[in-house]
């Protein structure tokens, strides 16, 4: 017995990196998968089937089940029919793993309107184009007395929730997905469905420059892509009840991340002027150490 028998999932991005690895691990729990991929370069250029396609015949030769999926999920369009594609062919929805992305990186002098607009438009409105789709599948099957024990896993970063030089249209975001994240959750409740999403840490064509090579010696892999899945796995399993978190994923690490959060105040009893703030601003020369 898998831990996602008879789960229908859509993996989008799934034709690389982590998406693929996904994919792969839901698929040996028993899920029915939808791989959606465009097959593009890393900053988005080009396209084709071949992506998607070669991740399925890997999991139908393991005797798993999957479908190929090439619509682009940044469009409302290419949402709608990647849902419906999964209902169709499979009969529902149960799990949804926005995953999908590309990198422009520039600094912000430089970036032009294009960098900027591809990207947002690629991770942020992908994300809230296939979100939508299946908050209103699972809308309907809730007020039809059916509702289903959904699961939403975003993929947010740490180049949005602590930042990173020439990343602004990426880590833009990603800062914006976690927060979607938390509020779809709070929206999606009431039909069943749990949200969350994870800022994983492991080598993939967009960060192969970050991290090193995987080891020679045969010792443990922290940057590998697979590393992340069992976290994604665990979270669409239809009883976990984790929801409305981001999660920080890296090698054999998981930790809970906070959103923003006041860690330091001064206060006065009425208005400030700039002399008192000048001096008593530096109370706020809080030290924030990364935990990971």
């Amino acid at each position: 017995m898998g831990h996602l028998d008879g789960r229908i999932a859509i993996v989008t991005g799934a034709g690389n990196g982590i998406g693929r690895e996904h994919a792969l691990l839901m698929a040996s729990e028993g899920a029915s998968v939808v791989v959606n991929d465009l097959g593009v370069s890393r900053s988005g250029e080009g396209g084709g089937e071949t992506a998607a396609a070669a991740v399925v015949e890997e999991i139908t030769a393991a005797g798993g089940t999957a479908i190929a999926n090439t619509d682009d999920v940044a469009s409302t369009e290419g949402a709608d029919a990647l849902v419906q594609q999964a209902i169709d062919v499979f009969g529902g929805l149960d799990v949804l793993v926005n995953n999908a992305g590309i990198l422009r990186d520039r600094m912000i002098a430089n970036m032009d309107d294009d960098e900027w607009d591809a990207v947002i438009r690629v991770h942020l409105r992908g994300h809230f184009s296939t979100l939508r789709a299946a908050a209103r599948y699972w809308r309907t099957e809730a007020k039809a007395d059916r509702p289903r024990k959904a699961s939403v896993i975003n993929t947010s970063s740490t180049s949005g929730l602590r930042g990173r030089a020439s990343q602004s249209n990426y880590g833009s975001a990603k800062a914006a997905i976690a927060a979607l994240s938390v509020i779809a959750d709070q929206e999606l409740e009431r039909y069943g469905a749990r949200v969350n999403a994870i800022a994983p840490g492991a080598r993939t064509r967009m960060t192969e420059e970050l991290f090193p090579m995987v080891p020679e010696d045969g010792a443990f892999d922290r940057f590998s892509p697979a590393n992340i899945s069992p976290l994604v796995a665990y979270l669409a399993t239809a009883d976990a009840p984790e929801h409305g978190r981001v999660f920080y994923v890296h090698g054999g690490y998981v930790g809970v991340m906070q959103p923003w959060h006041v860690v330091g105040t001064i206060e006065k009893d009425g208005r400030w002027d700039l002399d008192e703030l000048t001096t008593r601003m530096r109370e706020l020369d809080v030290d924030f150490e990364p935990a990971f």
